[in-house]
């Protein structure tokens, strides 16, 4: 199988190219830089370029293009970035491969459970919860919509709504491991707060699962079967770590030095994969404990 991927230098994406390329499929990286390799696309999304006719025949397009939500504090103008890399590149895509005469049967594209906005609580959230409010749904939810074109030409498009990726590799906890292994981790602020999470593992393979199994369309969320609090995943990890947890984090403190990121700390969201599981995909790291282990390895 052929299969296209943006974002192939991230975190998800270096470790989904090794996994498709591992077993044989070949892996066309869309690039924006010139390109150093036959399995190289150069692309601009910002400026919604793209050479179509280099995708045509490929059966599968996954997209992970975006900025990083951890690497800056939310300025206005990262803020701006946040959004219209994600939105540029998934229409520059769409368009792209909506008018090609042998388009891919399926496009993944990456989207993430802020989607659902704030407010949950405890609440139990599948992917029938209408979308929320806010920045990170407002992204989420123009992020999906610019994948309209696909949708247009009968391309089978999927949406991941994806929980925070647990590795020690980057993400949420190669930020928390430096203070935990010093025995300075804590819960964060006041740790009631429900975290939904999926190992790098996890989502790999529901990756590839969405690519390979015909029919899949619509929204999936990619979590863990059981999240739960910030307080309980924090005792999980310092335990997983032999560490102490002693210094929980007040929200102040969070915002004076994180800003608005903060809101991706403290939002409580209690995300199910319930169309993932009701497909026939299972988990193999369904908890805290195990995402955690497989993290650590």
């Amino acid at each position: 199988m052929r299969v296209a991927v943006t974002g192939s230098s991230g975190l998800i994406g270096t470790a989904l190219r090794a996994s498709l390329s591992a077993n044989g499929h070949q892996v066309l990286r869309l690039v924006r830089r010139r390109e150093q390799s036959a399995d190289e696309i150069s692309w601009d999304p910002a400026a919604g370029r793209l050479d179509g006719s280099r995708l045509d025949g490929v059966e599968a397009v996954v997209n992970l293009a975006g900025a990083g939500l951890g690497e800056h504090r939310w300025t206005d103008g990262y803020k701006r970035a946040i959004r219209d890399s994600r939105v540029n590149a998934t229409w520059t895509l769409a368009t792209a491969i909506a008018g090609l005469s042998d388009p891919p049967r399926v496009l993944v594209s990456q989207s993430r459970i802020d989607a659902y906005g704030g407010g949950h609580g405890a609440e139990i959230i599948d992917e029938d919860e209408p979308l929320g409010e806010g920045f990170l749904a407002d992204v989420c939810r123009d992020w999906e919509e610019a994948a309209a074109p696909a949708t247009a030409a009968d391309i089978a498009v999927c949406f991941t709504r994806m929980g925070a990726v647990m590795s020690q590799r980057g993400g949420t906890l190669a930020r928390m491991l430096p203070l935990f292994r010093l025995g300075l981790g804590g819960p964060l602020a006041g740790g009631r707060q429900y975290w939904s999470f999926v190992s790098l593992a996890d989502a790999v393979r529901a990756l590839r699962f969405l690519i390979e199994l015909h029919g899949c369309t619509g929204p999936y969320n990619v979590t863990a079967p059981e999240p739960v609090t910030n307080a309980e995943f924090t005792r999980v990890l310092a335990r997983a770590l032999r560490r102490p947890t002693v210094l929980p984090v007040p929200e102040l403190v969070l915002r004076t030095v994180l800003g608005e990121m903060t809101d991706q700390l403290v939002v409580s969201l209690r995300v199910v994969p319930a169309r993932l599981s009701a497909a026939g995909f299972v988990h193999r790291h369904p908890d805290a404990t195990a995402v955690v282990a497989s993290a650590l390895r």
